[in-house]
């Protein structure tokens, strides 16, 4: 029987694969924080967002030590995430807060999606409950982010 400290391999490398995605995210945010020195309330919350996904990949990490593997400690160099910040980082330089939001929503998509998928390959799981409650919490952000993009259409 499967336990949070006794996790197949497939669910580890989904938690893996999590915390990588949750790492991407939080540098993103930072980076984007950065740059929105014209925009307090957007660094703000993108700095809150930064903290939370952090959170998100210690607890995760934390899980994965507990099976006696060593945690992802860097994000991915590739895919949506990375290529989202590139974007972002335009967007944030030409002062556009609505497309900072509509490319910060496309990233969101990606970890919310992500998120998506591992809940289905680990349904039943020992670290769900941890997943579902990490999913609420992004789902959220992305929400979010898209009622201040709208806002600002």
């Amino acid at each position: 029987m499967e336990t949070v400290t006794n996790l197949n391999n497939e669910t580890l490398e989904a938690v893996q694969d999590l915390i990588k995605i949750n790492i991407d995210s939080h540098e993103g945010f930072n980076s984007a924080a950065e740059q929105l020195e014209n925009a307090p309330q957007l660094m703000s919350f993108f700095r809150e967002c930064a903290t939370e996904r952090q959170a998100n990949a210690n607890a995760l990490a934390k899980v994965v030590g507990a099976n006696a593997k060593k945690p992802e400690d860097s994000g991915t160099v590739r895919g949506t995430v990375h290529r989202w910040w590139l974007e972002i980082r335009g967007a944030v330089q030409r002062g556009d807060e609505h497309a900072v939001l509509a490319e910060a929503e496309r990233g969101e998509d990606a970890i919310k999606h992500k998120y998506e998928d591992v809940l289905k390959q680990t349904a039943g799981s020992a670290v769900n409950d941890i997943l579902q409650q990490q999913y609420a919490g992004v789902k959220r952000r992305h929400d979010q982010i898209r009622a201040m993009r709208d806002a600002r259409a």
